[in-house]
């Protein structure tokens, strides 16, 4: 049995989001294909996902000169706790499926704040002589996001900071392999919307049957 994340980082409602639709679309098929799996839902916008600010630099500076995680300051203790167990839970997983739009592009800020929370040298990473080296080898994941203008090639590609950022941080973390799922150009082309989120939840099932 694999333990799966299901990351979505859209504070829409499925009905309303053209990757939140795809993003349902292939849970439902993958658990057609194996439902044995654990599949946990995360949604970016509704659990508690620390910043890393003052008080977390604070708490791992006297965590790496020895001193003991119980005689934080209270701030301290929650955030640096809460990102522990972040971190401890992506660790756990075997999949991950992420599930985001393109806003300004690049992701929407949950998502950034989520990978500052699994991206911790010594747990998901080291550092080596050769540089950095991802310790999340073995594992695989899948990025579904919808924009509205065409990215994957024109004028438009040179400026696709969304889906090459998940891909460049779980590549960073050795996750491999990875697929994107890409819905892209509703706001471009709007009389072509429908059949280009149809076409996306096709291929969203098709990817899921072998995931």
């Amino acid at each position: 049995m694999a333990r799966v994340l299901y990351i979505t980082a859209n504070p829409k409602k499925v009905q309303d989001s053209f990757s939140l639709s795809a993003g349902e679309a292939f849970v439902n098929a993958y658990r057609e294909v194996k439902p044995q799996d654990e599949i946990i839902e995360l949604d970016l916008y509704k659990i508690q996902i620390p910043l890393v600010d003052a008080d977390v630099f604070s708490g791992w500076g006297k965590l790496q000169q020895g001193t003991a995680f119980e005689q934080l300051t209270a701030d301290e203790k929650a955030k640096v706790g809460r990102i522990n167990e972040l971190c401890d839970q992506f660790v756990s997983a075997d999949k991950y499926i992420f599930v985001s739009p393109m806003w300004n592009l690049s992701v929407p800020p949950m998502l950034k704040a989520y990978f500052d929370t699994v991206c911790i040298a010594g747990k998901t990473f080291k550092y080596t002589e050769n540089g950095p080296v991802g310790l999340l080898a073995g594992k695989k994941a899948v990025h579904i996001q919808a924009r509205g203008g065409v990215y994957t090639e024109g004028p438009g590609k040179d400026f696709e900071l969304g889906d090459r950022y998940v891909r460049s941080q779980l590549t960073f973390l050795g996750v491999g392999p990875i697929e994107s799922v890409i819905a892209e150009g509703m706001a471009q082309m709007p009389d072509q919307a429908e059949t280009i989120k149809s076409n996306t939840i096709e291929r969203a099932k098709q990817v899921a049957k072998n995931f």
